[in-house]
């Protein structure tokens, strides 16, 4: 493979689709150049780590074994943490533990939190002590919340400097600090008093106190609030940043909107998992049986309330001896169901990860979405019925001519009861699960499933049975 050089950006991406193609060919070259490699780390590290991303784990071990410890710290923070920590398993101990210590004590507990109980301490141990123990404190607090979140990095100064002294400490800071749009005000027991903007500070009188300038008492949360309040507050108040404090007040870190943008995507990740039965935790580099372990109790509820509705369908087959047209009608007024119930439970999910629904609001919700089930029901049980006389009554589908009108007012009845049942249902699990305590996204597509095929088989049986 001949590959020019010419801007590093463009030696990236040239590297990237060929890797789509051929991994193992630029697996050879970067084997074959290891300078160019390291080259496009410092040039461009997050193009670097789209290139590492398409190679082999054995390929990707061994070009960040090749990087200073410095480069490979910048690739790790630019995959995902999955992938990243998939990667550390493979590395030597002494390798991993170099790249952790350049890295932000945040990103490294994110990466550490990802490894085995055993590798993960075997790292640590190998780490520099400073960095190892910043690390061991932000794994105390949970992934999700705002002390997990936080960077310890943060611009506090105590509350006795002026504005031209605190220009100064800035300065000297700058070199360390990469977020700099907050400068937190302290006591002498480090406890959060104010808060005052980079851009406040540098154009303020040069003499006067930063209790003069700073804005006190600033919204703040604890290490142990979940990060969707703390989504929440950055929204409602535009926020850059969120300080952290324990319980007595003494500021611990900082949230930035890069880390609430990033817990938000997560959370939103989660959702859509835990809908479906699947876990939160589970990725696409999850362990085999772990994931199984994972899966399985929810497919098991699921096989269980699908003999429900196996059971109820068993118990009508007669009219489907007499209309064997009906067992080709009935999936499609439970795919109907299905589907208008996953719309309405897409909808209120979203709305509840919004906080868009408090509790004075619930009846209202559910009865807006009892009347949009059954418009839409009416017009869609409408054509399903007619699509339904004609396609028996031109021969498409098998049966008489005097069976087409019934069999016809068979799905439309069963087509709207189904849609206004599903769409009403789709709304009031979500908002049930959240009642009780649970996650409103805990399985939800599970529960929705199993009482729009019961309606959708069963239902359309019992109809056919009164109706032919």
């Amino acid at each position: 493979m001949k590959l020019r050089i010419r801007r590093p950006r463009q030696l990236a991406h040239d590297l990237l689709r060929a890797a789509r193609h051929d991994r193992e060919e630029v697996e050879d070259y970067l084997d074959a150049r290891p300078e160019e490699w390291e080259a496009l780390v410092e040039s461009v590290p997050g193009d670097a780590a789209d290139v590492l991303e398409e190679l082999s784990e054995e390929a990707a071990v061994e070009l960040l074994t090749d990087l200073d410890p410095d480069n490979a710290a910048e690739i790790l923070e630019e995959i995902s943490p999955e992938l990243a920590a998939e990667i550390l398993e493979e590395l030597p101990v002494g390798d991993a533990a170099a790249a952790l210590d350049f890295m932000d004590a945040a990103d490294a507990a994110d990466l550490i939190g990802e490894l085995t109980d055993e590798t993960a301490e075997a790292v640590l141990r190998a780490m520099g002590e400073t960095e190892a123990e910043a690390v061991r404190r932000l794994l105390v607090y949970p992934p999700d919340s705002a002390g997990g979140l936080m960077s310890q990095e943060i611009a506090a100064l105590p509350i006795g400097l002026t504005s031209g002294e605190a220009i100064e400490r800035i300065r000297i800071l700058s070199d360390e600090l990469e977020d700099l749009s907050y400068v937190y005000v302290v006591d002498d027991e480090h406890r959060l008093k104010g808060v005052i903007s980079f851009r406040d500070l540098v154009f303020g009188r040069p003499g006067s106190g930063l209790d003069e300038a700073m804005v006190p008492n600033p919204v703040s949360v604890t290490a142990f609030t979940d990060r969707e309040e703390v989504a929440e507050l950055v929204q409602r108040y535009h926020l850059f940043g969120v300080p952290v404090t324990d319980d007595n007040g003494h500021l611990l870190g900082m949230v930035t909107t890069d880390a609430v943008l990033e817990a938000v995507q997560e959370e939103a990740s989660e959702d859509f998992a835990t809908a479906v039965g699947a876990s939160a935790e589970e990725t696409v580099y999850s362990d085999v049986f772990r994931s199984a372990r994972m899966r399985s109790p929810w497919l098991l509820i699921n096989l269980l309330l699908s003999l429900a509705v196996a059971f109820v369908v068993e118990n009508q087959t007669g009219v489907i001896s007499r209309v064997p047209v009906l067992a080709a009608l009935m999936p499609v007024v439970a795919l109907l169901g299905g589907n208008a119930g996953s719309q309405s439970l897409a909808v209120v999910i979203r709305s509840l990860a919004a906080d868009d629904v408090p509790l004075s609001r619930v009846v209202g919700v559910l009865s807006r979405q009892l009347r949009i089930g059954a418009l839409v029901g009416l017009l869609v049980s409408t054509a399903a019925g007619v699509l339904t006389f004609l396609l028996i009554g031109t021969g498409f589908f098998e049966g008489t001519g005097a069976q087409a009108l019934g069999v016809a007012l068979v799905v439309a009845i069963a087509a709207l009861a189904n849609l206004t049942i599903a769409t009403t249902v789709g709304t009031a699990i979500p908002l049930l699960l959240r009642r009780l305590g649970l996650d409103p996204a805990l399985a939800s597509s599970i529960f929705l499933t199993f009482i729009t095929d019961l309606v959708g088989f069963g239902g359309f049986l019992v109809v056919a049975a009164l109706l032919l």
